[in-house]
């Protein structure tokens, strides 16, 4: 039999945005937060989907896959790039269906965006028994259309515990 693995599919528009927009802004530290994934969730593989590749943020792009992330950039035409934000949603909806249809073995996913466009992901994965966990960036901003799930599927990444594991912060009494 081989070995059940859950799978990290991260929205990293909105995991910036969420964190930059608490009302005390925070920043993540890739490294803690792939460690926090493993430890807490074993996830054996996380994608991180950034909306378009911009060559000023190659060192960014560089931290994100050296704490073990697998960086996805989402498609845009030239001429497009820079005029609309990175909207990665249907590429993270894509990849995850892709999945199940090509019957990849993976035990659960787990989905870090308060986006409601995944809701109906999020309710499909449920009802097959495949989901494992929504990680909220931001509770004030997450889209309402999360208050009918079970709140056992959610954690919120903006909880102060989450946060002093995953946060490039100092902790108290830290130099």
């Amino acid at each position: 039999m081989q070995k059940q693995e859950t799978i990290a599919f991260i929205d990293g528009q909105n995991l910036y945005m969420g964190t930059k927009s608490a009302p005390i802004s925070w920043t993540v530290d890739f490294f803690r937060f792939y460690k926090y994934l493993k430890e807490k969730y074993k996830v054996a593989t996380a994608y991180y989907y950034i909306g378009y590749l911009i060559n000023e943020n190659k060192s960014l792009y560089q931290k994100i896959k050296a704490a073990g992330f697998i960086l996805i950039f989402r498609k845009h035409q030239i001429k497009m790039i820079g005029k609309k934000k990175g909207n990665v949603d249907t590429e993270i909806i894509f990849d995850v269906m892709k999945k199940l249809y090509k019957k990849e073995i993976f035990n659960k996913i787990i989905l870090v965006s308060g986006d409601g466009d995944f809701h109906m992901l999020v309710n499909f994965l449920i009802k097959e028994n495949r989901f494992k966990k929504l990680l909220l960036p931001n509770q004030k901003y997450t889209s309402s259309l999360y208050k009918f799930i079970n709140p056992k599927y959610i954690s919120n990444l903006d909880n102060k515990d989450i946060r002093k594991k995953i946060s490039t912060q100092k902790k108290e009494g830290a130099p």
